[in-house]
Formats: C-alpha cells, structure tokens, sequence
C-alpha cells in the first residue's frame, strides 16, 4: 500500500482554517486528524508547514469543445488545463456540434472522457424546443442539470417556446441550469447598432447590444417560472446588480434557486473593452463598475452561490474578427483559482469563502 502523509498544513474546509495531518492510502484520503504518527517504510511525509491546503475546485461550467470543435480545444487539452489551475472536476456544456440533446450524443461523451479527461467530468444535457422526450429519458444520476440557453447559442438550442419551457420546468426532477439572455431585446439592441455603425460596431457597444435589460427579463422570468413550477434552478454567470433582487440571502441548503458569478464579471469592467477589445467578449457581456462591486458584494454573503469559469475557447484568428463575427467567450479555467487567490490578496475575499463557493 503507498501511503502519502501530508503534516502540518493548514487545511480550509467547511468555512474554517485548522492546522491538521492528511494521511493518503493508495490515492485516498484515509483520515484527518491534529497529528498523525505511522512509521513505515512506504510513507511519504510531506511537511506543509506554513502551507494552506483546499479541497480539489468544481467549476459547473465549461466548454471543452468536444466533439465538433476540436480546432479549439478538446476533453484532454482543457481537462489539463484545469488540473494546472487547481480544477480537479467539472460540469461540461452540450452546445458542441452535435448538440448533446439526445441520450445517445450524451453517452458518446461520456467515452470520450472516460478515454481523455485527465479531471473528473460530467456533463450537462442540454433542452431544447422539442426534446422532452430525451430529457425524460436521462439517468439523473449521471447528469448534473438540464441546460437551457434563454438567449442563443450553438446548433439549435435557443429554448424560445412558451409551452416547451414551462413543460421542462414541470417535468424534470434535476436541477435546471440557464443562461439568461432575452433574445428579442438583444436582437432590437443589435439592430439599432447596425443601423448606426453598419459592419463595424465598436466592442465597446456589447453590453449595449447584450443589455442589463436583455439579462433581466430572461433571469427574472426563469425565476418565476421556477417558484410557480418548484423547479431546482440554478442561474448561471449573473453579470448585473439588477439581477440580484431576484435571489434571496439566506443558508444554501435551504434555497431552490441558485446563482453563480464567474471571474471575467468579477475581474474586468466595460472600461476595459478599450485595452482588451474582443477578447474580453462574452455573453452576457462585461458590465459597469457598480455591477462589479455589487457582484463581490453577493459573493461575499449568501446572495451568490458558486464560482465559475465559463471556460469557452477559441483560436486567436477567430477572435480577431470584426464584432458581429467575432465569437464570445474565452479561456479561463487554468486561471480561476488564481484569479481568486488574487482577490484574497487584495482583501476582496476570504480564502474560506473562497473554497465555500467553489466546493459547494
């Protein structure tokens, strides 16, 4: 039996920082306790004296772009980049290419991360208009959530439909995870700007196009729609302060609707479309300093849930286009975990809240 002995260390768990031995037996934790003797000859002692030690960090949503764009990325390039970052699992999304909305597709991933993933994975399935009947068809135990794209996205999977919406918030009895963006109000946005630049709409117009507005009557009406339904939801990557209204401050495991915040909302500000240009483009969009400010405000109490990265790809050339072709999103997840040691550094946040809303 191989056995790691870890000493000394200051260990960060269940909101508290205690100094504590971690015996490991072939790859296992096997106890934590104040001190730990074993003398034999297979142990290896590490002294972490003066070292803190956390858990392994969740990040509930990346796209790791397997299968259909590979050009990006795939399961074992990102899942490496996760394990550099301190990722030890993660929830991947379904709008590759296929769209992972059949039972099918989804199992194909699975083999795919079975052979690849070098961190531990499961992914989301994503609904759509017309594919209750796969969502029915799923193994709750093996998926994390349902995934529903209020604004659009890849392949098909804009959830538009009245009907189709309110029939998976009755019907399913997983968690229900959204992306919130009015697609009308985005679309009015996006004309106004055509009309006004033509081909070459500044970046500094995209939260503009995709508005505080666009995200609040999406997030706002999923809320809804889950207290009339009693659906598990969960809101991903709140990027305004308006949205916060809509969530209540109170011990998690006592909510039926939750809210993540990832680290470009927390990090960057419209300002900084001006030095960074598309490569800060995301949807939703980077918002003002005030949105900022009240999203680190949230963190820090029990307004915000969860941490994430939204980890999204794409080649430099791609980024490079003008706005309208220009694809949203970027890669973050080897650096989420610094990014908020970071913010610890600079007394925005706890290290304790820190693990509290990435181990969740």
């Amino acid at each position: 039996m191989k056995r790691t002995l870890i000493k000394n260390g200051k260990l960060i768990n269940d909101e508290k920082i205690f100094e504590s031995d971690i015996l490991i037996e072939n790859g296992v934790i096997s106890k934590i306790d104040k001190s730990i003797n074993i003398n034999h000859p297979n142990t290896k002692v590490i002294d972490a004296e003066g070292n803190y030690i956390m858990p392994g960090i969740i990040d509930d949503q990346v796209h790791f772009r397997e299968p259909g764009l590979t050009h990006k990325a795939n399961i074992f390039s990102e899942s490496r980049a996760a394990v550099a970052g301190g990722i030890t699992s993660y929830f991947e999304m379904p709008n590759t290419i296929p769209n992972t909305t059949t039972v099918e597709l989804l199992q194909n991933k699975f083999k795919i991360a079975e052979e690849n993933s070098i961190a531990n994975y499961s992914f989301m399935f994503g609904g759509t208009n017309d594919n209750i009947k796969e969502i029915l068809k799923i193994n709750k135990k093996e998926v994390p959530a349902i995934k529903l794209f209020l604004g659009s996205s890849t392949g098909n999977m804009l959830v538009d439909n009245p009907n189709s919406l309110e029939n998976i918030f009755f019907s399913v009895d997983i968690p229900i995870a959204v992306h919130c963006e009015d697609e009308t109000t985005i679309k009015d946005n996006l004309k106004l700007h055509i009309e006004a630049y033509g081909e070459e709409i500044p970046i500094t117009c995209h939260n503009k196009i995709r508005s505080e507005e666009a995200c609040y009557l999406s997030s706002s009406m999923a809320v809804s729609l889950a207290k009339k339904t009693g659906a598990r939801l969960h809101v991903f990557h709140i990027s305004t302060a308006k949205e916060l209204a809509l969530f209540e401050n109170i011990p998690l495991k006592e909510k039926n609707i939750t809210s993540e915040v990832c680290i470009h909302h927390l990090n960057f500000t419209e300002e900084d479309y001006i030095n960074f240009g598309s490569k800060i483009k995301w949807n939703p969009s980077i918002k003002t300093k005030n949105d900022q400010n009240e999203l680190w405000k949230a963190l820090n109490t029990n307004l915000i849930d969860v941490i994430a990265t939204d980890h999204a790809p794409h080649t430099f050339d791609e980024k490079q286009n003008n706005y309208q072709k220009c694809p949203s999103g970027g890669p973050l997840v080897q650096h989420s975990l610094v990014s908020m040691l970071e913010g610890y550094h600079q007394q925005k946040i706890s290290l304790e809240t820190i693990v509290k809303k990435n181990v969740s």
